[in-house]
């Protein structure tokens, strides 16, 4: 075996026999003697067919693990038996009345590796001689009857899009497919109460649920013969198909319909399970006198039909098996990370009635209009929107985020915004918006579909972690806490700060073990976070393989600023301030924090008065108005040296508290630039100063000391101006050209109004939009996900040559200490290793 074939994960091919030997030795023959894949265990289940059937498999196939069962456990049940003493990370169901062709199974493993994030293989079946269709396609009907399409037709009929292309398929045919044992495992295998019958449809719908991928792969052939060598069980004058088929399609969509779905849904089905009944039995309830079972003559009593029978039946026995349905409905229903809107496509067309008989087509056109089944599957998804920041009038950068976030999804899910801080008058909004606590955080989390949260949220949500670990999570991760601490910790003993560092590393680690899908505000940010996720081994060999780029995983969601052009509402600066109208205002929008250099703008304004004595600073607010966020002595320091400087309430203005969240804009207004000013330090490399976009926003000229992300924006669209930091005096010159250059400013206006539009919330969230409308975990994420190929046990001579490799580095890199140390460790090791096995 080469070593690229060492490489391959090994397949156990499960193949299940009752009373059809002949069929099942043609089967085994063909994959143990035509298929071309060297890394193969054929496992062959034995139903309890009695006869012969045990000693000619043997006879015939004596390289087949044949495992006899005491009784016959249906399709479903000897699936699990064979994959429970299955040794292969993939497993292969194969119908014992098929046969693979050569390259069936090379191809398959070939989209498991290649994608992560499929966990079937679908394959193309066609006849014994390939010139008719058998599976190509898979269907299903809102009342829960998976069909092929185009079964039965010749092959040169169906268009080549249809079976030619490979697609996501809601369900592959049990007859031949390939499926993840992890995932198999994790879900429980096949549903042993189906028997036989929509247990294949039932697995590829829990499958998708989940967020994997179910693909059908048209280079994957196997060929089926439909001798129906189970004939005694599914004959259709026993009425038994009828029955299966019936009691199976209640029981797949009562498990795997939402509430919403299954409420209006479940109750249409039964009602035309009884019309199909009697309508496959051409018996009309006319015909019969209900109390006394007899035609409406009483010596003429009229028969009941199997098949009318078998439907009423399988009704009862669903009943039946209800408890235990329910059990397993909740567990489906906890687990599932999409939308019944989202399979909608792999549906196909669920509204097709499926049975062409008169009565029954009357019934089902009566059922879907009476119960709204054409409405069924909203598209609605149930949006979380979680900030540590404080909702109310006057609001900080991250509440503002949360905030457009929930605005702009609410456009097409149901969306909650919740803040783990009080509330306090927040603006009117299209969403809910409450605050909750550590204690009461649970509700809305088991209530979402999607958490999208910030800050330190995750930590106040460890079921997130735990019993809702497969909700779908998004982490907005757009301010890099751990870099601001750096900063914001100054001054504090080295200790206090060390754990406050590694205090907010953890919560960020945390974050990025735990999400699916991450944002952040720019280039620089992805870059840094890549980093973050390697140093952490999140990106994992099957995150990259399941998208080399990673944008599914990290994406570009910059702060944004609202699609309207600011429009005055009422007062602004000028009038709040006394600052007369044709004052020259320079405008400090954000708060002002331990990051920032405002003093040097203090200083560049007092240049600037000299030959300019109408120029105006203005500090939007000073007080930060979420409360657990520290006063910071940056600001304390700012208005100390303004009053030094004979500035204060002059030519330099601090507005206490922040303006209203509604009302910025005519603060905006009165202002003739906008300035923002920092150090040279690695927070300013990866920060995104969201309030600059508010000057964006009103047509502001930017000033900005160089170094992040918006002092490349401002250079290269010609926005303003950029300067070294801690530079006064070159401040003091961009802040005069900004304002009283008519020209430069009449050309900044004119470029920022395109720039603007790039940079609206719902141009900005793109990224985040796509991703809600198709949700998935990420790839590493899904359940029962693993790698499907491991390498060998290091052994014999091989091992020898390694140690005695690892000796002589050892001994070259430290002499024979380093060698006793390295022998010390091992030992150790391996006592560790042996205690933990004991």
């Amino acid at each position: 075996m080469s070593q690229g074939e060492q490489a391959l994960p090994l397949v156990s091919v499960i193949v299940v026999n009752y009373r059809g030997a002949e069929d099942t030795i043609t089967c085994l023959r063909a994959l143990t003697s035509e298929l071309d894949y060297p890394r193969l265990e054929v496992l062959c289940v034995d139903n309890a067919s009695g006869g012969d059937d045990v000693a000619r498999i043997k006879a015939a196939a004596p390289g087949v693990e044949l495992i006899e069962s005491a009784a016959n456990l249906g399709f479903a049940g000897g699936c699990n038996l064979g994959a429970k003493q299955a040794g292969g990370s993939v497993l292969a169901f194969l119908n014992n009345d098929a046969r693979p062709d050569p390259g069936w199974a090379r191809a398959a493993v070939a989209e498991l590796a290649a994608d992560p994030r499929v966990a079937a293989v679908a394959s193309k079946v066609l006849d014994w001689d390939g010139t008719g269709t058998d599976f190509v396609d898979a269907g299903l009907t809102w009342f829960g009857m998976g069909y092929k399409r185009h079964a039965g037709q010749p092959l040169a009929e169906v268009a080549p899009g249809e079976h030619e292309v490979a697609k996501d398929v809601l369900f592959g045919t049990g007859s031949a497919m390939f499926v993840r044992a992890g995932a198999f495992a994790e879900l429980g295998g096949f549903d042993e109460r189906f028997f036989m019958f929509y247990e294949d449809v039932d697995l590829g719908w829990r499958l998708n649920l989940r967020g994997w991928r179910v693909r059908y792969l048209p280079s994957s052939i196997a060929y089926h013969r439909h001798h129906a060598t189970m004939s005694e069980v599914d004959a259709p004058e026993t009425g038994r198909e009828t029955f299966l088929l019936e009691r199976n399609a209640l029981a797949a969509m009562y498990k795997n319909l939402s509430d919403e779905s299954l409420a209006k849904a479940l109750p249409a089905a039964l009602a035309l399970a009884v019309r199909r009944a009697t309508a496959r039995g051409e018996l009309d309830a006319g015909q019969l006198d209900l109390e006394r079972g007899v035609g409406p003559v009483e010596t003429e009593p009229v028969e009941v039909p199997r098949t009318t029978l078998a439907g009423m039946l399988a009704i009862d026995q669903f009943v039946e098996l209800m408890p235990s349905l329910a059990e397993s409905r909740a567990v489906e229903q906890a687990a599932r990370v999409r939308t019944d809107a989202d399979l909608i496509p792999l549906m196909r067309k669920a509204l097709e009635p499926a049975y062409p008989l008169p009565r029954y087509l009357e019934a089902h056109d009566i059922l879907v209009e009476a119960f709204g089944i054409d409405g069924l599957f909203g598209h609605r998804r149930k949006v979380l929107v979680v900030t540590g920041d404080s909702i109310t009038e006057r609001m900080a950068g991250p509440a503002i985020r949360a905030w457009n976030i929930a605005s702009v999804l609410a456009g097409e899910h149901e969306v909650r915004l919740v803040t783990v801080n009080p509330i306090a008058d927040p603006p009117p909004a299209p969403f809910a918006v409450s605050a909750a606590t550590r204690r009461t955080l649970g509700e809305p989390i088991e209530w979402a579909d999607i958490v999208i949260l910030q800050g330190h949220v995750l930590e106040l949500a460890p079921a997130l972690k735990k019993e809702h670990a497969h909700k779908i999570v998004v982490c907005d991760l757009y301010d890099p806490m751990h870099l601001e601490v750096l900063e914001q910790s100054k001054g504090k003993p080295d200790d206090v700060r060390s754990a406050d560092l590694i205090g907010v590393t953890k919560v960020l680690d945390a974050q990025l073990e735990r999400g699916d899908f991450f944002l952040c505000a720019s280039e620089r940010q992805r870059l840094f976070w890549l980093g973050h996720l390697t140093a952490l081994g999140r990106l994992s060999p099957q995150l990259y393989d399941a998208d080399p780029t990673t944008q599914s995983l990290l994406a570009v969601v910059p702060f944004g600023l609202s699609p309207s052009a600011p429009a005055r509402t009422g007062p602004g600066l000028r009038a709040t301030l006394g600052i007369g109208e044709t004052d020259h205002v320079v405008l400090w929008a954000g708060g002002v924090y331990s990051w920032f250099d405002p003093l040097t703008l203090i200083r560049a304004i007092d240049r600037l008065r000299a030959r300019h004595g109408d120029v105006r600073l203005v500090f939007l607010g000073m007080r930060h108005p979420n409360p657990e966020v520290a006063e910071m002595d940056i600001g304390a320091r700012t208005m100390q040296l303004s009053e030094r400087l004979g500035l204060t309430g002059k030519h330099v203005f601090f507005n206490e508290h922040w303006v209203p969240y509604e009302e910025r804009q005519n603060w905006l207004l009165d202002a003739d630039c906008g300035v923002t000013t920092h150090f040279e330090h690695v927070e300013t490399t990866f920060a995104f100063r969201t309030r600059v976009l508010d000057y964006l926003w009103a047509g502001l000229p930017i000033v900005t000391t160089d170094g992040d992300a918006f002092a490349d924006l401002v250079r290269d669209e010609r926005l303003g101006v950029v300067v070294p930091a801690e530079d006064d005096q070159a401040l003091a010159d961009a802040l005069e050209r900004s304002m009283y250059d008519a020209e430069f400013v009449a050309g900044c206006r004119q470029r920022m109004a395109a720039v603007a539009e790039r940079f609206a919330w719902p141009n900005a969230l793109a990224p985040l939009v796509e991703f809600c409308r198709d949700p998935r975990p990420a790839a590493d994420r899904l359940p029962g996900s693993g790698p499907l190929t491991v390498s060998d046990p290091v052994r014999g001579k091989e091992m020898i040559r390694r140690d005695v490799a690892l000796l002589r580095e050892y001994l070259a890199d430290g002499g024979p200490k380093e060698l006793a140390r390295r022998v010390a460790g091992r030992v150790v090791k391996v006592a560790r290793r042996g205690r933990a096995n004991g």
